[in-house]
């Protein structure tokens, strides 16, 4: 004999333990949610994962194949804040359900894998942020550049667009910051930011097959009507994301009915860089407060909060959308009419979600309610709007539509005050249903039904102790001692034998006992029929309910627009078609907010041509602190916010066509990618050297500063130089390099301005004022005494301060002085920028001019000095 067969054969799993190993082998890198009484169990490696992930008791109970059995679990009743924070840690968790019926089953409960959660397919309120998006994006690529995809299933959106590199790829997922990004399996992708990413079989991404996937799930013969028909790499996105979803949410998706095509050329755009240096949402530091969006976000609902976040981070260029909602907005003010809307809509809730978990007919009570609540605003809100003259407030009162019948259902067939789980009962409301009602009177009135019936049949049979009672296994029954059971009457059919007395049924007792026990029963799975049927009634009239909710949506936000003005002293902008830029008395709006003292405004001036002359460019002088950058900041936030829809923090602003805002604000190193702090700046600098437009607005703040001096200032130099001859930008170049003032000349296009500051004895006070002409000090030691550096370091830097400022004049003494032309040069720590004039010269040849060209050249020269 082998040793082979000596060998025990191995324990198998028990059938429970089989059953959890068939549904872990079709997810194999997901935690598996085990369904198991009132717990969902994990086990072996998940329940280790989960232990440490969420904190929770990993155990060992019982054996399986001979092994102990590593557990952990969560009670069904609260999964879903335990499933949360699995989502916002990146974790995709299946759902495995006992889907038959442990009381009908005979031996093994079915259980079935019904759904599966991903951060982005995420519909759940409880895993939700309300005030933010929840996006799952797909990427295609190709040799055109990057298709992209996008929906927010929470919401029903679906949304394409193509790009051309991987920078704008970078800045759309900067803009979009997708929880789940799905890419192709394959090499060479650039550095991707989400909150998870999917690789995915690289055939998912095929156009044709896309195509295939899109017209089937629409139900159409082409995609011209979505405006996609020619974009193979948006469609090869949209389709693998479409397959994920459908394979993860396991139902028919009926709230996505379209797809919305983007283009890069409807909006100002923004890369990565611009979005982190303007804080619009999160500040560098990660925190979320004192951003843009926290001083303007009023909205009272969740859905405006997510709207406005999303035109925050799109601003538009159309300006008839643009005018629309300026002229919305002022409406609202002069008619003073936003105070009351606002109040409409504080019982709105999240309509838009909502709408959405009716889809996946997964709206609990409560979520039908809230739309019953929201439908009986609508009469007045539509009467809010009726008075005021405004085009655009006028299209959104027509797309709230008239949803009478809708309101009319939900008010007689949901309860005033629903519970939280259909399971619970009392979801219908009283009168709906008289099968309903019926079943429910059986239930509550049973009590009363077994005295009566008790007193009668005391009556009847003259047996003073007599009882009717009742108990879980042998239902209801009439019991009668042992000393009185010969008068038991001959109808009574003998139930139970007890020690001292006789059970006894009656067909009366016995037909309420069918009843009353099962009424319970029959009422919650009528309960059911009926919610379910309300919900089929709610999907025929999704898509003009989605209308209201986008309605809903966009005049909250206007309405905040309206309240932040007023509140907050922000004026109507002005968009010209003229090449201008001009803000007086702007403002930045976080920092005024946050600042108890009162924000000193200032003015920005830039023009095309104005008699002949242009200013496109300024150059910033002052001291740290002075301001410099918060001026920079402010203008490029009213420009912004201008875009959006929104009055400004200013009392006049001019603004002429825009294309989009690039920023180099900051410094800061990238670990990840192995860029130090000076890389970071020139890459930024790049990127804005390649990209800027003369409709673009620049900012570039101490640029050269993380390098040495002589290389610092010849890189600002030449990078000024190139923002105002090449790509003739609109630009604010703020700088601690005072030689950088000589290139604003009369042709140049470029003017100085400086921020003030004012020395009183030992301390220092800024104005923060911006003033034309250039600053002479940058008071480098003032600001690092108020910063607290000891006297001594500062006593030393102020005498080494000295000798250079010496040195630098006797240098600049040799390099003037004739009789000094041969001594030996001692270099300035700090280089002296060629003049134009000195730079006209140089270029000059003087063997190739006639005499009437050297002439103009001198005359040329003598307007430069």
């Amino acid at each position: 004999m082998s040793r082979t067969a000596d060998k025990p054969a191995a324990p198998e799993h028990t059938p429970l333990m089989k059953q959890f190993f068939a549904a872990k082998a079709e997810y194999p890198d997901l935690l598996l949610f085990f369904r198991m009484g009132d717990f969902y169990e994990l086990f072996y490696d998940d329940a280790r994962k989960a232990a440490r992930l969420l904190d929770i008791t990993l155990t060992q109970r019982g054996s399986s194949g001979g092994a102990p059995i590593p557990m952990a679990g969560v009670p069904v009743h609260a999964y879903e804040g335990y499933l949360a924070r699995l989502v916002a840690l990146g974790e995709s968790v299946a759902i495995c359900e006992q889907i038959g019926d442990p009381a009908a089953s005979k031996g093994l409960v079915e259980r079935k894998v019904v759904r599966i959660v991903t951060p982005g397919t995420v519909t759940d309120e409880a895993l939700l942020d309300e005030r933010r998006d929840t996006l799952l994006m797909a990427v295609a690529r190709g040799r055109s550049g990057y298709g992209l995809a996008w929906a927010d299933l929470s919401a029903g959106r679906f949304l394409v667009s193509e790009v051309e590199n991987a920078d704008q790829l970078e800045a759309e997922l900067a803009r979009l910051e997708p929880a789940e990004l799905l890419v192709p399996d394959e090499e060479g992708w650039p550095p991707l930011s989400a909150g998870a990413l999917r690789r995915r079989p690289p055939w998912l991404f095929d156009p044709d097959s896309g195509r295939r996937q899109l017209l089937r799930f629409f139900g159409l013969h082409d995609l011209t009507g979505f405006g996609i028909d020619d974009r193979p790499l948006a469609i090869a996105a949209a389709g693998a994301l479409l397959g994920y979803v459908e394979e993860t949410q396991k139902q028919q998706l009926p709230h996505l009915t379209s797809i919305a095509l983007e283009t890069s050329g409807e909006a100002i755009a923004m890369n990565a860089a611009t979005r982190r240096h303007l804080e619009l949402d999160t500040r560098v530091d990660g925190q979320t407060r004192h951003t843009l969006l926290g001083v303007l976000d009023s909205t009272i609902t969740p859905m405006g909060g997510r709207l406005l976040r999303r035109w925050l981070h799109r601003p538009l260029r159309d300006r008839n959308v643009l005018g629309g909602r300026h002229h919305a907005v002022a409406t609202l003010i002069e008619q003073r009419a936003d105070a009351d809307l606002r109040d409409g809509f504080r019982g709105l809730g999240d309509v838009e979600r909502i709408l959405t978990r009716v889809a996946l007919r997964s709206a609990r009570p409560r979520d039908l309610s809230t739309l019953r609540d929201a439908l009986a605003l609508l009469p007045g809100i539509r009467q809010a709007l009726a008075p005021l003259d405004s085009p655009r407030l006028q299209a959104l009162s027509d797309e709230l539509g008239q949803h009478d019948e809708t309101a009319h259902l939900l008010a007689s067939a949901v309860a005033p005050q629903p519970p939280l789980k259909l399971a619970d009962g009392g979801v219908i409301a009283e009168g709906h249903d008289a099968e309903l009602d019926e079943l429910r009177r059986l239930s509550t009135n049973a009590d009363q039904f077994l005295v009566d019936l008790e007193a009668r049949e005391r009556a009847a049979t003259g047996i003073a102790t007599l009882k009717v009672g009742y108990n879980r296994v042998h239902g209801y029954y009439i019991e009668i001692s042992k000393g009185q059971s010969d008068k038991a009457p001959v109808h009574y059919t003998r139930r139970q034998t007890l020690t001292g007395a006789e059970r006894y049924i009656t067909e009366e007792l016995k037909s309420f006992e069918d009843k009353v026990l099962s009424a319970r029963e029959r009422a919650l799975a009528r309960e059911k029929f009926l919610y379910e049927a309300l919900l089929d009634s709610l999907n025929t009239v999704l898509e003009p309910l989605k209308r209201c909710a986008g309605a809903l949506s966009e005049l909250d936000v206007l309405a905040a627009f309206a309240e932040r003005a007023q509140a907050l002293d922000w004026a109507r902008p002005e968009l010209t078609d003229s090449p201008c830029l001009c803000i007086e008395r702007g403002r930045h709006p976080v920092v005024e907010a946050v600042r108890e003292e009162p924000f000193e405004p200032n003015d920005l001036e830039l023009y095309g041509d104005r008699d002949g002359q242009a200013r496109r460019m300024l150059v910033i002088t002052g001291p740290n602190m002075g301001g410099k950058s918060t001026y920079m900041r402010q203008n490029a936030l009213i420009v912004l916010l201008a875009h959006i829809g929104s009055f400004v923090p200013a009392s006049r602003a001019v603004i002429g066509p825009i294309d989009r805002i690039l920023t180099r604000i900051g410094a800061g190193d990238d670990l990840a990618r192995g860029q130090s702090t000076f890389m970071v700046e020139m890459a930024e600098t790049s990127y804005i050297l390649h990209h800027a437009t003369e409709q673009s607005l620049v900012l570039m703040d101490e640029i050269g500063r993380g390098t040495s001096t002589y290389d610092g200032l010849a890189l600002a130099d030449a990078v000024a130089r190139h923002l105002a001859t090449v790509n003739r930008c609109w630009t604010l170049f703020a700088t601690h390099y005072f030689e950088l003032t000589s290139l604003a000349t009369p042709e140049s296009g470029i003017a100085n301005v400086h921020l003030d500051a004012v020395e009183h004895g030992d301390s220092l006070v800024f104005m923060h004022a911006v003033r034309d002409g250039a600053a002479d000090r940058s008071f480098g030691l003032q600001v690092a005494a108020l910063a607290g550096l000891p006297k001594a370091t500062l006593a030393q830097a102020r005498r080494r301060l000295a000798e250079l400022e010496q040195r630098g004049r006797e240098t600049h003494a040799a390099e003037v002085a004739p009789q000094a032309l041969d001594a030996p040069q001692q270099f300035g720590l700090f280089a002296q920028a060629p003049s134009a004039a000195q730079e006209a010269l140089a270029a000059l040849d003087p063997d190739e001019l006639t005499p009437k060209q050297a002439l103009e050249a001198l005359y040329r020269l003598k307007s430069l000095l």
